[in-house]
């Protein structure tokens, strides 16, 4: 066991608890004040808590300890974190065996369409969150994941898919539907007016023109009231119709739930195409190798705005689709936090995959709120949670896997395979 503290600074495991132990009385002695001592102001009384010294000091050394450890494997490589990670390994044999795909895609499907039956309406609020970020993060996963063009503005498509619906909705009734390819347009447009002044850009360059576009858009709806009703925002936005049928609350909850189903799976279809394309490789060229790829003769502008184009249109569906979901938009619903929350999801899921990416959005938006039981600690451990996975997980929690191209001496064709 000695060894596996070799490399993480430590030449033997006494060393690492020696190191361990230092941190902990260290921890202890600038906690003091806070953890061990307890003034009463009205009866001038002071409490000495010591049990609380030991606990912090003993959580301290162990904790540190741990940490010591998982570094020491991480870096001698133990751990092989380039192979799948056993989940990842088994959606690849289920999605290798044609029966099991299919049974997995059905009992998925069926509890997709009872979830809304079991769970109550507060539930399949948080889920139609979780899936309105699932494709969120689908759409930005295009422009990072597999062209690796960094984008920190990708709140800006999704600010004005959703003013064009509340806009609309609140000047002409114009209804959900209608909308819903309008704002996908809108977001077209707009990215490729994105994309034409930073064809030149790229790296931490390009991360800071996309962050100002999306500043611009923020105050733009902030600071133009007249139109957009500044901070006060956008209220009363109608909900989607069906045929005319009166809903109740409940009712419009599950048919937006529905609704989203099938935006998701027309998005992770729509996503997987393209992946798999001519367009999708020049992508994955465009991100490894900028200079090789217009070597090979690969049309960089066209790719790059492709990128930005499509991977916009689907924030400003589902941009459409929270303003009708939540009937109320304003500036603050679309700030940087919510492109740091989307390009999260899909680092962290692992960038350019599709199932790292659901992964990602469904711990990065579930666990928040089902941590909401831990009060003020919630986001202290939401933020271990992230160290943890950024530091033993880099590559994301379900990596893309890359292609490889098998060709044989009988016929030279080649077969591509994951």
């Amino acid at each position: 066991m000695g060894r596996f503290f070799l490399s993480a600074g430590c030449d033997s495991i006494a060393q690492a608890v020696r190191k361990s132990a230092l941190a902990a009385v260290w921890f202890a002695f600038l906690t003091f004040p806070i953890l061990v001592i307890r003034v009463n102001t009205i009866e001038n009384t002071i409490v000495w808590r010591w049990e609380n010294m030991a606990y912090i000091a003993v959580a301290i050394f162990l904790g540190s300890f741990v940490w010591r450890w998982l570094l020491a494997r991480k870096e001698l490589k133990l751990d092989k974190d380039h192979e799948e990670t056993p989940s990842a390994r088994l959606l690849t044999t289920i999605q290798s065996h044609p029966v099991l795909k299919f049974a997995a895609l059905g009992v998925v499907a069926l509890l997709a369409g009872l979830y809304p039956q079991v769970f109550d309406l507060y539930q399949t609020n948080i889920m139609i969150s979780c899936l309105v970020y699932i494709v969120l993060g689908l759409g930005l996963n295009i422009v990072v994941g597999l062209a690796g063009l960094l984008d920190l503005g990708y709140v800006a498509f999704y600010a004005v898919g959703a003013y064009a619906y509340a806009l609309c909705n609140m000047h002409w009734d114009i209804g959900f539907w209608f909308m819903l390819p309008i704002g996908a347009a809108l977001g077209t447009i707009l990215g490729v007016i994105l994309g034409f002044p930073v064809l030149r850009l790229r790296g931490d360059y390009l991360a800071i023109v996309t962050l100002g576009f999306g500043e611009i858009i923020r105050l733009v709806l902030e600071n133009w009231g007249d139109v957009t009703m500044g901070p006060s925002g956008i209220s009363n936005i109608s909900r989607p119709g069906f045929f005319g049928m009166k809903m109740t609350i409940s009712d419009s909850t599950i048919y937006m739930y529905y609704i989203m189903i099938g935006l998701l799976i027309l998005t992770i279809f729509s996503v997987n195409r393209l992946q798999n394309s001519r367009i999708g490789r020049a992508w994955l060229a465009l991100r490894e190798d900028e200079i090789a790829c217009q070597a090979m003769g690969i049309d960089k502008v066209k790719t790059k705005l492709l990128a930005f184009a499509l991977g916009a249109t689907w924030a400003g569906m589902a941009g459409v689709v929270f303003a009708a979901k939540t009937t109320f938009i304003n500036p603050a619903s679309f700030t940087f936090w919510e492109s740091a929350m989307i390009l999260s999801i899909v680092v962290i899921g692992g960038m350019g995959s599709i199932r790292g990416v659901i992964a990602g959005a469904i711990i990065l938006i579930l666990v928040p709120e089902y941590l909401r039981e831990f009060a003020e600690f919630r986001m202290l451990l939401f933020g271990a949670i992230m160290v943890l996975v950024m530091v033993f997980r880099p590559q994301g929690l379900i990596s893309a896997k890359r292609k490889v191209y098998t060709y044989t001496a009988t016929n030279g064709a080649g077969a591509a395979h994951e």
